[in-house]
């Protein structure tokens, strides 16, 4: 070329297009995605073979087995201390029609033990009034204490507490339906579970899935 621009000298200046760096970056960040997703891939074989991933992907899930505490029956403890039927004193009362019911009840009564009170027929509010086998009466304090030791020997009445009713001692009131107290192996059987030791509940790891 010539005139006033003539380019002299054997080199001249090369055309290069401008360099993407953003296109690199996106190949490495493609790059760095594909080798996570190979590596968790392998991972997860790896416990399919092993059986882990069962186990994780039920705790993931929610499903999984999970420790918790549990009651268990270990030590016992001693049971409620409950008066001896020689501690108890019982008036026998006949609310029924038939005689001698109060006189016989209390006789067996006291052979197994407990004080015998008043015998004869009951009240007015109860006599005749009794459509059950019985009725056992007694203060709120006799709920827990003689009322279960009686209840032992005639197990088909009924237990009342009566905050009026005067003393210790209870009242067993026989009704139209009685026929004749527990038989003694099966009164002394009732008693022995009422005084056996409880077992105390304490707390063993259980898993619960």
């Amino acid at each position: 070329m010539g005139g006033q621009y003539r380019i002299t000298g054997d080199k001249y200046p090369r055309m290069r297009r401008p360099r993407r760096r953003g296109r690199l970056v996106v190949l490495a960040a493609a790059s760095a995605a594909v080798l996570g997703m190979l590596g968790w891939g392998t991972l997860q074989l790896i416990d399919v073979f092993t059986g882990n991933g069962d186990k994780a992907a039920a705790v993931a899930s929610g499903t999984g087995c999970r420790t918790k505490a549990a009651p268990s029956p270990s030590a016992s403890r001693p049971a409620a201390a409950l008066p001896e039927p020689g501690a108890i004193t019982v008036n026998v009362l006949n609310a029924t029609t038939r005689a001698g019911l109060a006189k016989k009840t209390a006789d067996e009564l006291k052979k197994r033990g407990f004080r015998i009170g008043d015998v004869g027929n009951a009240p007015e509010q109860y006599d005749k009034k009794v459509k059950g086998a019985g009725i056992l009466l007694g203060p709120a304090a006799a709920l827990k204490t003689s009322l279960p030791v009686l209840a032992a020997q005639f197990p088909a009445a009924e237990r009342r507490t009566d905050a009026a009713h005067a003393g210790a001692a209870v009242d067993l009131i026989i009704g139209d339906a009685f026929t004749s107290l527990a038989t003694r192996p099966a009164a002394d059987k009732a008693l022995a579970a009422l005084t056996a030791p409880e077992p105390a509940p304490t707390t063993k790891k259980e898993k619960a899935c």
